[in-house]
């Protein structure tokens, strides 16, 4: 490995890392002094009931930050501190994220959850450091050099955040970003009793929900849009072509996914509606009028069909199996991923637009120098 490149697994990390500190103290109500020193979680008795998942989650859950820390550190070519580094900031993270849970009374501070942790961040980075000794890291960053323009590392962060934020329950198979509602209500409450809450926008009529075909349309977008970030990030149209079985088929995982963890999995595909047949088959035949596009009009399009779908999506109100769905998260075992999950897949969308922006933003010259 080059030492110094740029690599995505810095801001990888950083992102990962804060979406665990976020996950671990949600939802960051009735901060006080319970009495109990931070650290007494350390020589506390081990907690007499635990579940598989909590176990599993706990240890899997820091995997990702340890080797993400470890490939940062032999990118910057710190190669002999590489597992101390990552097996370390891991340890302390749990650390610090156990001693914060003190002083909330919904969470419960344990030295096991600190132990799966500490262990998984170690094994994640022990096992990027033997995938770099037998130079199977050297040929993914070969791999990514032929595929990947030199200035991709910002898409290919959102792109690996994208199927992480379709596992928050929505509207629409696919659809991100609708906080109209949500943010009106917060806004509402926030303001109540002051003289700014005239301020606030009124519906002079009640929201239509969509109809199937615009529900088809915005499936469509919504899945051009991540597609079209990754065309502009790629070299050649063949490539591209490449792309489309992985992308479509990481999709419907995630989707997938996200229904089997609701609703259970016997209806892990009760979303595949023949609206979002429909979409899913209008957005690929739009894939494919798209492989020869320029890298620059392909986050200029992806510009347009995310403010297309944005639009849609929050000028519609939030179909009734939703809120069923979001009690199931808040109120099951998934209240440690519902926060984490739910601001991803509110924000994925407006940061993707910062994204294009700058991407349209560069100047032609450096563009096809980039190429």
């Amino acid at each position: 490995m080059a030492m110094g490149s740029r690599t995505s697994a810095w801001p990888l990390a950083v992102l990962y890392a804060g979406l665990i500190a976020y996950a671990s103290l949600y939802p960051f109500t009735g901060w006080r002094v319970q009495g109990v020193e931070p650290w007494s979680w350390i020589w506390a008795p081990w907690p007499q009931y635990w579940t598989g998942f909590d176990m599993w989650s706990n240890f899997v859950g820091y995997m990702p930050l340890g080797g993400l820390l470890a490939v940062a550190a032999l990118r910057l070519g710190w190669h002999r501190g590489a597992f101390w580094w990552g097996a370390a900031a891991a340890l302390a993270l749990s650390a610090s994220v156990e001693s914060l849970q003190t002083f909330l009374p919904g969470r419960v501070p344990s030295n096991v959850d600190f132990g799966l942790n500490s262990l998984g961040g170690a094994l994640g980075a022990g096992l990027m450091v033997v995938l770099d000794r037998w130079g199977i890291l050297a040929r993914w960053s070969r791999f990514r050099d032929q595929w990947f323009a030199p200035g991709a590392h910002g898409g290919l962060v959102l792109l690996a955040l994208w199927p992480l934020a379709l596992l928050y329950p929505a509207s629409v198979p696919f659809g991100l970003g609708q906080v109209a509602d949500r943010l009106m209500a917060a806004l509402a409450d926030w303001l109540w009793d002051t003289p700014f809450v005239v301020w606030l926008p009124v519906r002079s009529e009640p929201a239509v929900p969509l109809s199937l075909l615009t529900q088809s349309f915005c499936i469509a977008l919504s899945l051009l849009a991540p597609l079209l970030m990754a065309f502009g990030d790629m070299r050649a149209w063949w490539r591209r072509m490449a792309f489309l079985p992985f992308f479509f088929g990481g999709a419907m995982l995630a989707a997938g996914l996200s229904s089997a963890l609701t609703h259970g999995p016997s209806h892990a595909w009760a979303w595949l509606s023949p609206a979002t047949l429909v979409g899913m088959g209008a957005a690929l035949a739009a894939a494919l009028l798209c492989l020869p596009l320029p890298r620059r009009v392909c986050h200029a399009v992806m510009l347009l069909c995310l403010g297309v779908t944005l639009a849609l999506l929050n000028r519609a109100p939030e179909v009734p199996y939703l809120v069923q769905s979001l009690e199931v998260w808040e109120q099951g075992r998934f209240i440690r991923f519902h926060g984490l999950s739910q601001w991803l897949g509110w924000l994925w969308p407006f940061a993707a637009i910062l994204f294009g922006l700058r991407a349209v933003a560069r100047s032609p010259a450096r563009t096809e120098a980039a190429a």
